[in-house]
């Protein structure tokens, strides 16, 4: 048997999902962090409300 034939098809993918999974956390959590920094006024100017995010 070689050495390609006898390993795992994908034996760390759990740990890329789990990467993805924090990323993405993160990039709302700044999403959001940046989005209650704005005012009101600004954030009618780009079509959102203080609920529609949160």
């Amino acid at each position: 048997m070689e050495f390609y034939e006898n390993r795992a098809k994908a034996p760390f993918q759990i740990f890329v999902l789990m990467g993805r999974w924090v990323r993405q956390s993160w990039r709302a959590h700044q999403t959001r962090r940046v989005l209650d920094k704005l005012s009101d006024e600004q954030l009618k100017d780009i079509g959102l409300r203080r609920n529609d995010y949160g």
